[in-house]
């Protein structure tokens, strides 16, 4: 399978799965936590609030792990994505990733706890469903 596939293939199954276990570092052990996923092709977003542990765990390690697939109502297909992670309160972004499913948490996108994470894959392994792996890298 040559690049544009495979990252189109990639873009396919993010927009598939809206979830994503999200692992940092926190005290050197890992730690993971389920959150929705947003993306525009290769670009990747995860919205938080400013006051959560994980946002202390990514200023001391911007390293994150990102899975998602194969759980019930996604995809047969598995997404292992490594990366770093910057967080941000571009206003741009606040907006594009807005959408009212994060109104329990949030105000509105001027809400100043919400935060967006912005992930820099590293390294992405997909899975088709029964296939062999494939490694994208940028």
């Amino acid at each position: 399978m040559g690049q544009a596939q495979l990252e189109q293939n990639i873009i396919q199954a993010i927009e598939k799965n809206k979830f994503c276990a999200m692992g940092t570092v926190e005290n050197g052990k890992p730690k993971v936590r389920y959150m929705a996923i947003y993306n525009e092709g290769m670009s990747i977003h995860l919205a938080t609030n400013r006051k959560t542990h994980k946002i202390e765990e990514l200023r001391d390690n911007p390293n994150v792990c990102l899975l998602l697939g194969y759980e019930l109502g996604g995809t047969k297909e598995v997404v292992e994505i490594e990366g770093t992670c910057e967080i941000t309160k571009n206003a741009q972004l606040r907006q594009q990733v807005w959408n009212d499913d994060l109104r329990p948490w949030f105000a509105g996108p001027d809400d100043p706890n919400y935060v967006i994470l912005d992930v820099t894959p590293t390294r992405i392994e997909y899975t088709a469903h029964g296939s062999d792996p494939q490694m994208w890298r940028p």
